[in-house]
């Protein structure tokens, strides 16, 4: 069935919660988050840093791991397949498979003394039980896709032989050689200049097109959300506190988060504005604010913002985690 037609999500999360210890106790991440993720969409997840964008995806692929981090609650379903409470040994043929992450920081998550061409014919050799000339023809035909020039020769080069936006070129062709259901894509255009950006963002929506993969992109550039996104879900210190379609949270948004980070964006045609900031800063996990978590920051807070507040309608589609902005303490 064609993700055009099916109406299922490919990828669900409900209620999840991920924590992390500090000083001997537990402080929630993210929490009772939930989210659809439609099957051919980009959901673009945004917020600053520190909100719980990463450790999203992570706990997703179940990479949020004990000592310190553990994800006591909420489940994640992949394809109607609950992955939740699933051994590592099962998790390892989901990962690179059904499921796929692009990271941050291609640098980092590249493997130094492989060449690139063996890391991307790894996990085909993985979980499609391919010999190593069948892997690397087919990473040859995914460096072709993902428009790396002189794809045969450039196979047998090492990461640092590739620049930044090759290198990104690289970890999309490693999470699309199994032809993944979900990718989530981790700020994957953060270190690249403009040009570079705008390549690797036209690059992701031809693969969605001719793959049909369901992204779940992770940014806190609101430009990059315009060109690639077809939902928005915005998060703060832990939760969404905004989420609906591109064009009804561009045209009209609704919590004050949301809103001040388009204040805070430069605009082109006013060379002599005033850049605007966000005061304050995202609180601690050990020093969350009752309430809303926004609180502290927002021009709007009133009495009544110290209470509990849960994602509410505000038009089809479109839902706000304010009492101001739903209407709730509209005559206090």
């Amino acid at each position: 069935m064609s993700g055009a037609s099916d109406p299922r999500p490919a990828l669900a999360i409900r209620g999840l919660r991920t924590e992390f210890r500090i000083n001997g106790r537990w402080h929630p991440a993210v929490r009772d988050l939930s989210l659809d993720l439609m099957r051919d969409e980009t959901l673009a997840l945004v917020g600053e840093s520190g909100c719980g964008k990463s450790v999203t995806a992570l706990s997703v692929m179940g990479l949020v791991q004990p000592p310190y981090g553990r994800v006591p609650r909420g489940r994640i379903v992949l394809d109607d397949r609950d992955l939740s409470g699933l051994r590592e040994a099962e998790m390892q043929k989901i990962r690179g498979n059904r499921m796929a992450m692009i990271f941050q920081e291609p640098m980092t998550s590249l493997n130094p003394v492989m060449t690139v061409g063996d890391q991307v014919a790894e996990s085909l050799r993985i979980h499609r039980n391919m010999d190593r000339d069948k892997a690397m023809a087919r990473a040859q035909e995914l460096f072709e896709e993902v428009k790396i020039p002189s794809a045969a020769q450039r196979l047998n080069e090492y990461p640092h032989q590739f620049s930044g936006g090759m290198r990104q070129r690289v970890m999309i062709a490693i999470a699309l050689a199994c032809n993944p259901m979900v990718l989530l894509a981790d700020e994957p255009t953060t270190a690249l200049d403009v040009t570079i950006q705008a390549q690797v963002l036209g690059l992701l929506a031809d693969l969605r097109r001719s793959h049909g993969t369901a992204v779940l992109f992770i940014t806190h550039n609101l430009g990059v959300v315009a060109q690639i996104a077809d939902r928005v879900a915005v998060m703060y210190a832990g939760e969404i506190v905004e989420q609906g379609p591109v064009g009804a949270i561009f045209a009209s948004p609704r919590h004050p988060y949301t809103r001040a980070l388009f204040a805070a964006i430069p605009r082109l045609d006013t060379p002599d504005q005033a850049l605007a900031a966000i005061p304050g800063r995202v609180p601690p996990l050990d020093g969350m604010p009752k309430g809303c978590r926004f609180a502290p920051r927002c021009p709007l807070k009133r009495t009544g913002c110290e209470a509990e507040q849960a994602l509410v309608e505000v038009a089809p589609g479109h839902a706000a985690r304010c009492h101001v902005a739903t209407g709730v303490l509209a005559h206090a």
